[in-house]
């Protein structure tokens, strides 16, 4: 009884891996934050982290992984543009043309804070976290490698208006795109 009822559960599994394995990035209790930690460490890069909107979850969620400091180098919550200027050296017009919350905003933050840190990549995200103040139709990552650069777009409309559930999802988007481009998920451009 305990045989049969393990090989259908096995085979249940199976199925389920089978149709949605594009959307699986952990098993047995492995964390997205801990693979990414995995994957930073195995290639020997060092990372620093810009954040907006998520307030510095993404940096929280790394440092919970013990020997972190061997890869994440330093990490700066960026929330007012004079921040995403002064510290990042995002340009005052950039921000005027295209908003705090824009594709280029995101890749200057990127490109700004591996500057700063003199890091192998540099992750930024920045966003509205909501729901009162400015609307936004987007979330943006950014990750920038030397001459690579990308930003991937977080639709809104997909994430609940409660801030905190924002913040937990754009942190997770983050570092979905990170262990994309370390695991070669995703292209290279």
């Amino acid at each position: 009884m305990e045989t049969e009822a393990a090989s259908r559960v096995g085979a249940a599994a199976e199925g389920v891996i089978s149709r949605l394995k594009k959307h699986i990035f952990a098993y047995d209790g492995e964390t997205l934050e801990g693979l990414v930690a995995k994957y930073l460490t195995e290639k020997g890069w060092t990372l620093a982290v810009a954040e907006s909107c998520t307030g510095g979850l993404v940096t929280d969620r790394l440092t919970d992984i013990p020997g972190s400091s061997s890869f994440l180098e330093r990490s700066v919550v960026t929330y007012s543009n004079a921040a995403k200027v002064d510290l990042l050296g995002v340009p005052a017009d950039m921000l005027e043309a295209y908003g705090a919350v824009s594709e280029p905003t995101a890749r200057r933050m990127a490109e700004g804070i591996r500057k700063l840190a003199g890091t192998d990549l540099g992750l930024a995200i920045t966003g509205i976290a909501g729901p009162a103040g400015e609307r936004s139709r987007n979330r943006w990552n950014g990750l920038y490698r030397a001459c690579r650069r990308e930003a991937d777009p977080l639709p809104l409309s997909c994430f609940p208006v409660d801030r905190r559930r924002n913040k937990i999802i754009s942190s997770q988007a983050a570092l979905l795109m990170l262990k994309k481009y370390l695991t070669g998920e995703q292209e290279d451009g």
